[in-house]
């Protein structure tokens, strides 16, 4: 159904605090002339607030400051008044135990920065994987008109004449290390080609995966997610945003106007088509829980199992976002999508108008990057759901970043209680393992780490590496880093600190792996099983206080988002004019 746009003029909801001769509005507006405002800015106008992630240990962030001043540029162009608000900004390369732990706090904090000042639209300037879904999900939960800005990718790294992709080969490297096929010289060496601009990771890792996904859905402008982050049409998009939020709230163009279940389902596609991290899955979910849209991991499978990987980039192929944005972005991902009947075209966006009309005229300027339909890099991309005894609730695999052969695999289990564990072992050639076996990681899930870190993809033993051996399947209740790759099995649910099979697991017991059919199993009787969970015990020492204690009393199984109990659907509490 087409948007109807809302009458204006009308007054805003900064009003209550700077509208009038009240005693109230007068304190609140005198505060804040001491900044050289004039009076007439507090005539009714919108108030933008930036919510701003910048943070010098938020690496892929430190450039926001210089985007926000363009947003603002945008909002001054379009009549508005912007007022920059810095915000929880939680660095997956910084913060411990994990970012992922930190992603619902800065959501609960933005909510309430959002809920308690007198903004009337928000820009989402966001960067760092926890940065866009945390400020997307406080958004979604406030429901005022909001729009997400990305910092963009960093430009290619290149070490040796070969393209170097952040994360991904980090990966490599330290393997290659291990296996003796690089010194630590060459290692530190390769290092300062890395990260050589500002900007979040270039390859599809999980930050470029939820920049396409917040365009994906409709909450960002065309064409946002592959700008590089130093390219001058990275700070047009910016101003673009600025004077786009303010006739959104002009015309109260909201996010439970787009993030519908529609809006969800092209995302989820996109995902696929763009081999994106297995980290969008816990996201999407926990931003659907807090719109009360129905969105579930079958949704993933049911969305996802048709959707051919179109974008050569690493980590499934060979290209970096510098070139993806050169070849057209994501709209000629979306266009794809749309000929071949899985985009829903009449999806809303912040423009205004269906996400069909942004796309339909795009071209694909390099058909080695995006590929052509009928040479995929992979048949079947998007997130395999699996399910069995040993994930009832489900597990998730990435198909376009596993080796083909592993897909369907039968091995004995190599256990380790938690990372510790493995860190301690990995390394003896002692240890019993071969690549024929299945690496199994307990307690590293929403509570278990505590906060789900990206430690999934474990690195093979030396002694397997050395035989030349790059993969082998990998089960845990983890995450895995979207720059990552292998055939590496995450999010098993219910995890192993909350009683899942998963932490019955023994050393030597046969898992079965069927990806095709979408089976992950245990080979124990069910007598077994029942008699193994009767007897297992809830790790000690859990937290007593602080924030480590609320995450633990309330985050739900990542099958649902692991966002906290309490939040999940709290749209049913959006700000409205007597929040002041």
């Amino acid at each position: 159904m087409p948007f109807t746009p809302a009458p204006w003029p009308r007054q805003l909801r900064s009003q209550h605090w700077y509208g009038g001769t009240s005693r109230d509005t007068i304190y609140h507006r005198g505060w804040m002339k001491n900044q050289g405002y004039p009076h007439d800015l507090f005539d009714g106008r919108p108030i933008i607030g930036i919510l701003n992630t910048w943070s010098d240990l938020t690496p892929c962030n430190g450039h926001l400051r210089e985007l926000a001043e363009k947003v603002k540029a945008g909002v001054w162009e379009a009549g508005g008044f912007p007022v920059e608000v810095p915000v929880f900004s939680a660095s997956e390369n910084t913060f411990r135990p994990s970012a992922m732990m930190f992603r619902n706090l800065a959501a609960l904090a933005i909510e309430e920065t959002i809920r308690g000042q007198p903004m009337d639209g928000a820009v989402l300037l966001v960067g760092c994987d926890k940065t866009t879904p945390s400020l997307m999900m406080a958004a979604a939960s406030c429901d005022i008109p909001s729009i997400v800005v990305t910092g963009g990718p960093m430009l290619n790294g290149y070490f040796r004449g070969e393209r170097v992709g952040s994360g991904t080969h980090l990966w490599k490297f330290s393997e290659a290390v291990k296996a003796g096929e690089m010194t630590q010289e060459e290692f530190l060496e390769a290092e300062a080609s890395m990260s050589r601009s500002s900007g979040t990771c270039n390859t599809m890792g999980t930050a470029s995966t939820m920049a396409s996904m917040a365009e994906a859905l409709g909450m960002a402008l065309s064409g946002n997610a592959a700008i590089p982050a130093v390219d001058s049409r990275r700070r047009v998009m910016a101003q673009l945003s600025g004077r786009r939020i303010v006739q959104m709230v002009k015309d109260d163009l909201k996010p439970s106007d787009i993030l519908t279940k529609q809006a969800f389902e092209n995302a989820i596609r996109t995902n696929g088509a763009i081999g994106g991290s297995t980290n969008a899955v816990v996201h999407l979910l926990a931003l659907a829980g807090r719109v009360g849209v129905d969105v579930t991991l079958d949704d993933w499978d049911r969305c996802g199992r048709d959707v051919s990987t179109i974008v050569n980039l690493m980590p499934s192929g060979r290209y970096l976002m510098e070139e993806f944005f050169y070849a057209g972005g994501l709209p000629v991902v979306l266009k794809r999508l749309g000929e071949a009947g899985q985009l829903h075209r009449d999806a809303l966006t912040v423009s205004g108008g269906p996400i069909w009309d942004e796309v339909k005229d795009v071209v694909n300027w390099n058909e080695d990057v995006i590929l052509p339909a009928d040479r995929p890099l992979t048949d079947q991309g998007g997130i395999a759901v699996l399910r069995g005894n040993l994930a009832p609730n489900g597990a998730v695999l990435k198909p376009s970043a596993a080796s083909p052969h592993l897909l369907t695999h039968r091995g004995r289990a190599v256990v380790f209680e938690d990372i510790d564990d493995y860190k301690a072992r990995i390394e003896d050639d002692a240890l019993d393992i071969d690549e024929t076996c299945v690496m199994v990681l307990k307690n590293c899930g929403p509570k278990g780490y505590p906060g789900m870190a990206e430690v999934g993809n474990m690195g093979l033993p030396p002694k397997v590496l050395k035989k030349g051996i790059t993969d082998m399947v990998r089960i845990s209740d983890a995450r895995m880093s979207g720059t990552a790759y292998g055939t590496v099995v995450l999010h098993t649910s219910p995890e192993a600190a909350a009683g899942g099979t998963l932490a019955v697991v023994r050393d030597g017991d046969m898992i079965e792996l069927d990806v095709p059919n979408r089976r992950l199993h245990l080979d124990i009787s069910d007598d077994d099983l029942a008699a193994r969970l009767a007897g297992w015990q809830p790790l000690p020492d859990q937290p007593a206080s602080g924030y480590a204690w609320l995450h633990q009393a309330h985050v739900m199984g990542a099958d649902t988002g692991a966002d906290l109990d309490f939040l999940k659907g709290c749209r049913g509490n959006p700000v409205g004019k007597d929040s002041h």
